[in-house]
């Protein structure tokens, strides 16, 4: 067989994964971009132009201090709304899944309002609920917002994690007089782990990133979106990519730590089931 035929019959079947490969470089293109040009001396405030290789923006990140204090304070408004969003996203898909009520599918029709409806409606209805209760825009009332639209998105994702565990598992361990709590804290937990950090690690960069939301309940409070909003008028600092490149990277990071503690947890959670149980009648 000769050379073209083999490298036709490779694209037949590997046409799909060629497609992938394409798809995943057009969406990590931007991130590139960004990459590169933190390590860029512009030529002016206002030029996005590759001018000169350096160093300064990653040794000084926070050159300007307005800029650091938006990435803190969006840090801090993002770790607390994802942290209220995954305990109660987490509770409300066991509750969806596991258990059957009156009322069941209209919740679940519920739980995707928030995500189906325009930022801009929601911004501005939670800016008129604010203000007709008599609360002042802040801190508070951006972490309010926030939660509201991360509990749906935590809710889909924990909820699609338990749909597709094996319940086979549990029910093994409960034959071998593993407690609820010890099926729970040895089996499930482990098992719907790596679902809850993909729901909170997503919380956290919806909360991190929103503008248009934030916008209509900050006030006077300035987040890191919308420094950069108001800077791009006068130019925006090149540390602002530091600062996106290493959210990137430190997202990364943490995406694969929870790959890694999620095949551990399913390992260990089949050598329980498989006969290792967490306790045993005593013949």
């Amino acid at each position: 067989m000769t050379v073209a035929p083999r490298i036709g019959r490779w694209l037949a079947d590997h046409w799909v994964l060629g497609v992938g490969l394409l798809v995943l470089g057009y969406l990590f293109l931007p991130i590139a971009v960004v990459a590169g040009l933190s390590f860029n001396r512009p030529s002016s405030r206002l030029s996005y132009d590759f001018h000169e290789f350096t160093l300064d923006n990653w040794r000084n990140p926070c050159a300007t201090s307005d800029m650091c204090d938006a990435v803190v304070r969006s840090v801090q408004i993002g770790f607390i709304a994802t942290v209220v969003a995954t305990a109660l996203g987490t509770l409300m898909a066991f509750a969806l899944v596991r258990h059957r009520f009156r009322g069941r599918s209209g919740i679940n029709v519920l739980i995707f309002l928030p995500m189906a409806t325009p930022e801009l409606v929601m911004g501005t209805s939670l800016l008129a609920l604010f203000v007709s209760a008599g609360v002042p825009q802040g801190f508070w009332t951006i972490v309010i917002a926030h939660v509201m639209f991360c509990v749906s998105f935590v809710v889909v994702t924990v909820k699609a994690r338990l749909a597709g565990m094996d319940s086979r598992l549990e029910e093994a361990a409960m034959d071998l007089y593993a407690n609820e709590w010890q099926t729970f804290r040895r089996i499930t937990l482990p098992l719907v782990m790596p679902g809850i950090v993909a729901a909170a690690l997503l919380a956290f960069s919806l909360s991190f990133d929103d503008f248009i939301i934030t916008n209509f309940n900050a006030g006077t409070t300035v987040t890191f979106p919308m420094y950069v909003w108001g800077a791009a008028q006068r130019g925006i600092p090149p540390q602002v990519n530091v600062i996106g490149t290493a959210m990137f990277v430190i997202a990364l990071l943490l995406v694969l730590a929870s790959m890694l503690r999620g095949r551990r947890g399913r390992r260990a959670a089949l050598r329980v089931a498989a006969g290792g149980g967490p306790a045993r009648r005593p013949s």
